[in-house]
């Protein structure tokens, strides 16, 4: 916790001054609704204000659908109206005591943009025997790049280059699930840092993508259960109380969209350069089957949004 707070600090005053520079838009907000009257330890309150720049907002959940509306016209107000219900109906009730939300908005553009006018329909393999057609984007340029004999990685910075979205592209049409068994802090830093600057052909679908989920069982298969078990959980340093306070549930929503413009989302590497005779010929990336995409702050390494396309078509991942 003596790491993880003051991390959390400076990633939130990163992002602050990301978006102070005018390049992109990003909102990062984090709001507390406690019930209105509950006696909450002021050091906790004091605590979450410091390292987080979480607002409070007392609500009365003996009117559950008041407060369910409240919260949510909050997080549809700081996503631009991208994320609109948050919380489901018949969630909160009389014996809910604090909901934590947090809501992050993002909108950039490249900076190097697609030309809509290259931008054309082409077959893309949701599995090896499945095809849909996607408007395909495509343009060559310079941009971030490495690959193996297993996956390609390509960077796409936004404006400003404080933001990216990376895409990890599997060699094989049905290597996602592989992927994402080996998915890991680790070896994202380590694929990620082999990138280098050279020229590319890229094709990459225009995607869209809204979902939401309950965490409850993911956070469980995780190893967190005591906290979701009101026999065992221990929140006393936020009341004071052991076993007294519990979670429920935990739900997530995002939402993003990448065109030729840019991305709308509601989220040390070295590298050794050797000079060549001649320019290697451009790499060619054809996202034209399933993949992996991340936006990622460039100076923390930070992951804002994480997602994967396995249907450019659908808008549900």
């Amino acid at each position: 916790q003596e790491q993880l707070h003051p991390a959390f600090a400076l990633l939130e005053a990163k992002l602050s001054d990301i978006s102070e520079k005018g390049h992109i838009q990003l909102q990062v907000a984090n709001r507390l609704w406690p019930q209105v009257g509950y006696p909450f330890l002021e050091e906790f309150l004091a605590l979450t204000k410091e390292y987080y720049g979480v607002l409070i907002t007392p609500v009365d959940y003996g009117k559950p659908k008041a407060a369910r509306e409240t919260i949510n016209a909050w997080v549809e107000e700081k996503t631009q109206g991208k994320i609109r219900e948050l919380i489901p109906s018949g969630v909160l009730d009389r014996l809910t005591r604090l909901v934590l939300t947090n809501a992050i908005y993002f909108k950039g553009n490249w900076a190097h943009q697609f030309d809509k006018t290259l931008t054309e329909n082409a077959p893309f393999l949701v599995t090896p025997t499945e095809t849909v057609e996607v408007p395909m984007m495509a343009q060559k340029s310079e941009f971030r790049y490495t690959e193996n004999d297993t996956l390609q990685i390509l960077e796409l910075p936004y404006m400003g280059n404080d933001l990216s979205l990376i895409v990890l592209l599997p060699r094989k049409v049905d290597g996602l699930r592989e992927l994402e068994g080996k998915l890991t802090v680790e070896m994202l830093r380590e694929c990620t840092s082999g990138l280098w600057r050279r020229e590319v052909l890229v094709f990459l679908p225009r995607f869209r993508l809204g979902c939401g989920y309950k965490l409850r069982k993911t956070l469980n298969a995780m190893g967190m259960t005591d906290a979701f078990d009101e026999s065992k959980a221990n929140f006393s340093g936020m009341d004071g109380k052991v076993h007294w306070l519990y979670i429920f549930n935990v739900f997530h929503n995002a939402f993003i969209d990448v065109n030729e413009e840019g991305a709308e989302a509601a989220a040390a590497t070295a590298a050794v350069m050797k000079v060549m005779s001649m320019p290697p010929p451009p790499a060619t990336f054809r996202a034209d089957h399933p993949f992996i995409f991340l936006i990622r702050e460039n100076n923390t390494g930070s992951l804002l949004f994480l997602g994967r396309v396995v249907n450019p078509m659908q808008e549900t991942a």
